[in-house]
């Protein structure tokens, strides 16, 4: 698969020191673009893999989902959604 002109779509801060912030067999595909998940207000919405905790908290720790380079298009049209929740209807 070719990523010319898409290379916007993917970044790894190797210095990091929480590089990978989730287990993964393939740190070398592992996408640092969306570190902190912009999903994650989306709840059960979100499309990625996660649990709540005894105290209602999501856990996120199971999931990868915005940290693979495919899921860009997906991650920006979850945004979309998150943002028309948000919308004031006027």
């Amino acid at each position: 698969m070719s990523n010319h002109g898409e290379n916007f779509k993917f970044f790894q801060h190797l210095d990091c020191e929480y590089f990978p912030c989730h287990e993964t067999k393939t740190p070398e595909t592992f996408n640092c673009l969306f570190c902190y998940c912009p999903l994650y207000a989306l709840g059960d919405q979100c499309g990625g893999n996660f649990s709540y905790t005894d105290k209602g908290i999501k856990n996120c720790m199971s999931c990868s989902f915005p940290h693979q380079q495919e899921n860009f298009d997906l991650v920006l049209e979850k945004l979309r959604v998150l943002i028309e929740q948000l919308r004031i209807k006027m």
